[in-house]
């Protein structure tokens, strides 16, 4: 009897999976090719045009590129904070750091590719969401540091490693692919695997309730669930498209795609050698303030 309880509830999750996994490997597999693409042929590209905007281009209009650079950078964190310390040693001022650093934490072109699955209206909110938290970081950063103090310490942090350096270049790119899928592909399978797990065991009403019906508490309760639950980009996006399809809003969304990657555990811990305990605490308070606020101002104009 608990075989054949076992057997049919398998038999569900598979028809789950098998639907998810159709949906989603495609988005996955171009994220990849396209993620890897720009790694190896485009990234000393976007870097000197970080280093030539950020000491030529004055004000605000730094900024703008600064998160645009960061969001068009594939750069991880572990590789996004070298990049930034050496840009630092070359005069490049924090806020323009920060604005870059903020943007780049939250997408990048791989991650946008991902998103796509989820609709356009989710993410043009995605894209602008990460758009806008880099240039209001950036210009928190420059109001911090006008008395002459600085925000950033990358005492800790030498030259960055560049890991794509066979000669053949077909080889460093299927290297870098191979990196990519190592580095996503099982959180990929165990992001459409909890999806499947939700689609049979959790109710729609529930997920209403929680991100849907009361704006305000679902999305706080979309900013606090990204924290602990957001580990890889990709294997978010299944469960983000079940709880959109079952009633979460579009701001608990926003506050979700804003908190998980900016919490990633992975993220916070070079994150806290660079900012110190102190601008550690503000970031974190910082994060979570502007996703509660995004969240409530895209259900306000959705």
């Amino acid at each position: 009897m608990i075989f054949e309880i076992l057997k049919r509830e398998a038999i569900y999750l598979w028809y789950y999976f098998d639907i998810q996994l159709r949906q989603f490997f495609l988005y996955w597999v171009f994220g990849i090719l396209l993620g890897s693409a720009i790694s190896v042929f485009a990234k000393k590209w976007i870097c000197r045009a970080a280093e030539f905007l950020g000491q030529k281009i004055p004000g605000i209009i730094a900024l703008v590129f600064a998160s645009a650079l960061g969001i068009a950078s594939p750069l991880c964190m572990y590789g996004t904070i070298p990049i930034c310390a050496a840009f630092s040693k070359k005069g490049i001022d924090d806020d323009f750091l920060a604005a870059f650093m903020m943007s780049s934490i939250l997408l990048n072109p791989q991650l946008i590719v991902y998103s796509a699955a989820l609709g356009p209206e989710i993410l043009a909110v995605r894209i602008a969401s990460s758009f806008f938290c880099g240039i209001l970081a950036g210009l928190i950063v420059k109001i911090y540091c006008a008395k002459g103090r600085a925000y950033f310490d990358f005492s800790s942090f030498g030259e960055p490693r560049e890991k794509d350096t066979d000669k053949n270049l077909f080889l460093r790119y299927l290297k870098n692919v191979m990196r990519n899928i190592r580095a996503t592909g099982f959180w990929f399978l165990l992001g459409i695997f909890l999806s499947a797990v939700f689609q049979r065991y959790v109710s729609s009403d529930i997920v209403e309730k929680l991100f849907g019906k009361n704006e305000g508490f679902g999305v706080l309760m979309a900013a606090t669930v990204g924290v602990p639950l957001y580990v890889c980009g990709g294997g978010t996006i299944p469960l983000l498209l079940d709880w959109l399809a079952n009633g979460m809003s579009a701001g608990s969304a926003a506050a979700f795609m804003i908190t998980g990657p900016a919490t990633k555990i992975t993220n916070l811990g070079a994150l806290k050698i660079a900012l110190g305990i102190k601008n550690f605490a503000f970031y974190i308070l910082y994060v979570m303030a502007l996703s509660f606020i995004a969240g409530i101002f895209v259900n306000l104009i959705l």
